[in-house]
């Protein structure tokens, strides 16, 4: 019987160095999206996919984010005595339940492979989500990590969400062959990072969702490092793939990466006009400063 995806990962470990200063005191996780962090954000569809197990892999100046998912007594108490029930409310429907969130220090800085061994211990012997809070996916429908776990009870395996992109960008990004390129979900036959031009198998790039099996865990714990000097999860995906099947399951809705100047204020943009209380307003204000 196949196990039910309970935890997800995500490291929140990065510098944020493409954002400075503005990330010399503030992780860039917390950097808002309109009025929430990014990180918020991804919780937010991680919970909608039934995740019940949070695992943040940090490092040193990250305790913001500890805090942002922990109860604030002194501003819950101003809240309450000032009748803002609302925003109460709010702050408190976003709170994982007690004991649903665990904080782990990666302590070095030496890649997404090393942050995701760093969470072992709390993940065990299950198969987890992986998800990078820099990605943002956004669809009115069914959430990217909702449709990848219910791919995988039907398929098992490992999964990995996979968007298309320009060819000529292929080179940019981690990129799968697949079986059919076209279909919702589709063996992955091949993996490469950020392949030279012309060379790509397909056009399918990783948009940082996961669904992976333990015995991740122990290729990670003997993978030597690699561009970088990191230690590189695609290498020890592909070296799990020649043990179990890997699946990629296609998104069709909106991806932003808000680690990029433009993305996160593309992110802010196209949040805001989805949104009653402000997306007439926002439009008429970009439509004045466009004819400026």
């Amino acid at each position: 019987m196949t196990k039910r995806i309970r935890k997800a990962v995500l490291p929140v470990a990065g510098l944020g160095t493409r954002f400075l200063p503005a990330t010399k005191a503030v992780p860039k996780e917390m950097l808002t999206i309109v009025d929430r962090p990014v990180v918020q954000h991804v919780v937010d569809e991680a919970r909608a996919a039934g995740i019940e197990h949070f695992v943040f892999v940090t490092g040193r100046n990250k305790g913001v984010i500890e805090d942002h998912f922990d109860i604030a007594y002194e501003l819950d108490d101003t809240l309450a005595k000032r009748g803002k029930m609302k925003e109460l409310e709010a702050l408190r429907a976003d709170l994982p339940p007690a004991g649903a969130a665990s904080f782990l220090r990666q302590q070095a800085p030496l890649g997404l492979g090393h942050a995701v061994w760093c969470a072992r211990d709390v993940i065990g012997d299950e198969p987890f989500a992986l998800l990078l809070p820099d990605m943002l996916h956004h669809s009115l429908g069914k959430g990217c990590l909702a449709e990848m776990i219910d791919a995988f009870e039907k398929h098992g395996g490992n999964h990995i969400g996979v968007a298309p992109v320009p060819d000529d960008q292929t080179h940019q990004y981690g990129i799968v062959g697949v079986e059919d390129v076209k279909a919702k979900v589709s063996k992955i036959t091949k993996m490469v990072e950020k392949p030279a031009k012309g060379t790509a198998p397909s056009n399918l790039h990783i948009t940082g969702r996961y669904i992976l099996q333990p015995t991740i865990f122990n290729l990670l714990a003997n993978q030597e490092t690699g561009a970088g000097g990191e230690i590189q999860l695609t290498d020890s995906m592909i070296a799990l793939s020649r043990q179990e099947p890997f699946y990629a399951v296609r998104f069709d809705g909106d991806i932003y990466d808000t680690g990029s100047k433009l993305g996160f204020l593309t992110a802010n943009i196209a949040y805001a006009l989805q949104r009653g209380d402000l997306g007439p307003q926002l439009r008429a204000e970009i439509e004045r400063l466009l004819e400026a």
